[in-house]
């Protein structure tokens, strides 16, 4: 991922972190950016203590103004059928294993790709992203994401036509085969994967205990402890019919997406105690698609959450991997801890993760946390393309074997809060989570609940 153009510290300050290759080969940088090259900030993590409140605007983040102010925006939807066969062409050169739902930030300057997006927006918008594993070393991806243009840029920079696109994952598919035109633009000929919704378990017998909601029965806004009151009856109600079956009511709760859904908030409220329940989607789908986005995990996980069909059977999976993750390692070295669960927070109205693109085109999974060890800094603060505005990033790497971590954002206001953070990209990051009974055989990232 890093950039292929060389260059020194200017470079660095100008690339949002991609030039990997930070120290200097020659010896005519000087010793005074020698010792700016690396520094640690343990001092900083040393007693700090979480902000009681957060200043910074979260739709500052979502609005990707750093790629302009003035795109031409979309709307509409483009929606395949289920299980149709589809002709897409595929967007080149990313490393992001997108799902939908999912914003998608794009810059696109080589002459073959931005072609390909002007013939794209001229049609129907859509475009191919494969799923690559870059994990298991797979050459061809066998799943992918569509994605849809909302908003498009061109422009030209010193000479260089360049094309700027914000794009939301749309509908899971299978690959079947895949082709190249004559002018070298990929297409895809693809499957659209069904959501497959699964029936009420006790639909059989429901009817022998309909439950009727009446507007006496909503759940009361007065005061939490009432709230829950009512849920605990409604749940109680919800499953009565349970008793004519042979198995007891908390089966049935496994496989309820109300119950997911609430379990998965309360979950997600311990990583994230700032997270507010109106910026979550409503409907299972949608809820299981954003919780995927927001997960830092490595791409064998994605992938599996990408291939299962059912909200249900998702939302399952994750709450493993929500219970069982308890700290963020360096891939690279995978015994470096690099940040626990606990210090995961969000700043951006898309969650505690999102992805951002630097000016060279590279796209990142950001993962903002509060604290972050074994890191050290590299270089000075800039504010050039910053994703968050107000706040000046620092280049992070893994103390142990020296990879691109992420970034040290430092507020350039007194009055914003947090005064500092960390943005760890999700392809640099590996979850801990410990074996359990039964699984010391296992290697690398297991499949949760298939």
């Amino acid at each position: 991922m890093a950039d292929e153009r060389g260059g020194g510290e200017d470079d660095v300050n100008d690339n949002m972190g991609n030039q990997l290759q930070l120290l200097p080969d020659n010896e005519a940088e000087g010793e005074v950016e020698e010792e700016d090259d690396m520094e640690t900030e343990d001092r900083d993590n040393e007693g700090a203590e979480k902000p009681t409140s957060i200043t910074f605007d979260p739709s500052l983040p979502t609005s990707h103004a750093y790629l302009g102010s003035d795109m031409e925006e979309f709307h509409g939807r483009t929606v395949h059928d289920e299980d149709s066969c589809q002709t897409i062409p595929v967007l080149p050169h990313t490393a992001v294993m997108l799902v939908p739902g999912q914003t998608l930030p794009l810059q696109l300057f080589r002459p073959q790709e931005v072609s390909m997006m002007r013939g794209i927006v001229q049609r129907d918008r859509t475009f191919a992203v494969l799923a690559h594993c870059s994990d298991a070393g797979e050459s061809e991806a066998e799943f992918g994401t569509t994605a849809e243009i909302y908003a498009y840029r061109e422009e030209q920079e010193y000479g260089i036509e360049t094309v700027k696109v914000k794009a939301v994952g749309r509908q899971r598919f299978k690959v079947h085969e895949i082709r190249t035109q004559a002018d070298g633009i990929r297409q895809a000929k693809v499957q659209i994967l069904p959501e497959r919704i699964l029936p009420d378990p006790l639909s059989g017998v429901a009817p022998l205990y309909r439950l009727h909601m009446h507007p006496s029965s909503k759940p009361p806004s007065q005061s939490c402890k009432q709230a829950q009151c009512w849920w605990n009856n409604y749940q109680q109600r919800k499953f009565h019919c349970a008793s004519l079956t042979p198995w007891p009511p908390w089966v049935y709760g496994l496989y309820d997406s109300e119950l997911l859904m609430n379990r998965v908030k309360k979950q997600l409220h311990e990583w994230d105690e700032n997270l507010k329940d109106d910026s979550l989607p409503k409907n299972a789908v949608d809820f299981s698609y954003r919780v995927a986005a927001c997960l830092p995990i490595d791409d064998t996980l994605r992938l599996q959450l990408l291939k299962i069909g059912s909200a249900i059977q998702r939302l399952r999976c994750e709450l493993d991997i929500m219970d069982r993750c308890t700290s963020l390692c360096c891939k690279q070295c995978q015994d470096t801890e690099i940040t626990t669960k606990n210090e995961i927070f969000s700043l951006s109205l898309y969650g505690p993760m999102a992805a951002y693109v630097n000016p060279h085109g590279y796209v990142h999974e950001t993962l903002t946390v509060y604290k972050a060890n074994n890191l050290n800094l590299v270089g000075r603060p800039s504010t050039l393309h910053s994703w968050f505005p107000g706040y000046a990033w620092t280049i992070a790497q893994c103390r142990t074997c020296g990879s691109h971590m992420g970034w040290k954002f430092t507020a350039s206001k007194k009055d914003l809060s947090p005064p500092r953070f960390w943005g760890l990209t999700r392809s640099a990051m590996l979850p801990r989570i410990p074996h359990g009974e039964g699984e010391e055989g296992r290697q690398g990232s297991r499949l949760f609940c298939l």
